[in-house]
């Protein structure tokens, strides 16, 4: 059941101490929260672990000189990639994704088996572009906003690199997108020198605010009151929480909402303001995901950045009402709870659309390799008919000779 954080307080003022005993304010570093297994957030990861592998192997080849690679090349690289299968057994579960052709790698070699892009995969890519292109005003919203939210204004590239696939960057984005909006963005250095970093030039106020924000006026409009910005706290079914922690996390949702875009310099550390605008910026940092959901490595490397303090990662467990940290695959990974019913994502970003459109790619290619399978099997099943009915017309033909 999704609960408003107004909800949950009036929940928790319930089980709070009677009126007259003074409380004493814990510190953060003293509050646990045991980690509870929430099996559907781990299968809405397991769901995407096969797009993933393909879309791994399929960049592998596009990366390579002339698109075209040696399938044995490509076998070397199966740990790298995280392939369990071989390339061979690999190119018959996704038939749809490469052609194979024979080619020498030298001139005085013998001819090896090559893979290359499909026809069909050339056209999911030339679709890909163009959603790109269509959605560009969101994409340059979103790093815009990833740099806004960091204390210097300032990302490494390699960084920003790094969560591409996350928040739905194109490959080419520092090549191609960020000339392009000079009025926003400064490149220092050129990608792929060891520092090289992505300045913002210009603040657009439009931009500088997060998702609770926005929801939190567009609530205003319809309901013609003013809404306070707030967390949306969805509890897991049967999930407990000690007195001590009911009791602070009721405090702390009375505290006002700290936006991401805030400067908060003269905030401590420590400080439950600080706690509420860590909370903030991851939930942000999620909202603007693909998925709503980032591997907790990844944001580890944007503590400096935004500021996260050395035990960042226990925030996802200590708000397990607005996180869940998954632990499937041996990966952790931050979800952001409120962006999923069951396994599936409710509010949907517009460039899941290149995802959609890859994996309904990999399904028409089962579906034809399932057609071919079964039309070589009707082939052989008549095949076997007609050599028995050969043998049995021989045995006949036999049988009359000897009357």
């Amino acid at each position: 059941m999704l609960f408003k954080a107004n909800t949950l307080l009036f929940y928790l003022q319930k089980l709070h101490t009677s009126p007259g005993i003074t409380r004493q304010i814990r510190p953060i570093s003293s509050l646990k929260v045991v980690w509870r297994k929430d099996r559907k957030l781990d299968q809405a990861i397991e769901n995407d672990k096969q797009n993933k592998l393909c879309s791994r192997v399929v960049k592998e080849v596009l990366n390579e000189p002339g698109q075209a690679i040696p399938r044995r090349y490509l076998e070397k690289r199966r740990e790298r990639l995280h392939l369990n299968v071989k390339i061979k057994t690999f190119l018959n579960h996704y038939p749809g994704l490469f052609d194979t052709y024979y080619d020498r790698i030298k001139p005085k070699t013998g001819p090896v088996l090559f893979l290359r892009p499909s026809e069909k995969l050339r056209d999911f890519l030339e679709v890909e572009r163009k959603i790109y292109n269509q959605h560009e005003e969101l994409i340059v919203a979103k790093l815009c906003k990833l740099l806004m939210m960091s204390k210097d204004k300032v990302i490494s590239v390699d960084k920003l690199v790094h969560v591409k696939r996350e928040f739905g960057f194109p490959s080419d984005f520092l090549v191609n997108l960020v000339p392009k909006y000079s009025n926003y963005f400064k490149l220092v250095g050129c990608p792929g020198e060891e520092k090289s970093f992505l300045e913002l030039e210009s603040w657009n106020p439009e931009y500088a605010k997060s998702v609770i924000q926005l929801r939190a006026e567009e609530e205003a409009k319809v309901t013609g009151i003013r809404v306070r910005p707030n967390f949306n706290v969805k509890l897991p079914s049967g999930f407990y929480l000690r007195k001590e922690m009911r009791e602070w996390t009721r405090d702390w949702l009375e505290l006002d909402y700290i936006s991401p875009y805030e400067d908060v310099s003269s905030l401590e550390q420590s400080s439950r303001e600080m706690e509420k605008r860590t909370v903030g910026v991851f939930h942000e940092l999620l909202s603007l995901s693909i998925f709503k959901r980032v591997p907790v490595a990844i944001l580890g490397k944007f503590s400096d950045d935004y500021r996260f303090s050395n035990a960042f990662s226990s925030v996802f467990t200590r708000h397990s009402g607005i996180f869940y940290m998954s632990l499937k695959g041996n990966i952790k990974t931050a979800v952001l709870r409120e962006a999923y019913k069951d396994s599936e994502l409710i509010d949907r970003d517009p460039l899941l659309e290149i995802k959609d459109r890859f994996v309904q790619l990999l399904k028409e290619g089962r579906q034809e390799r399932a057609k071919q399978l079964r039309v070589q099997r009707e082939e052989l099943k008549k095949d076997m008919e007609m050599m028995a009915l050969r043998m049995r017309t021989s045995r006949n033909c036999g049988c009359n000779e000897q009357m």
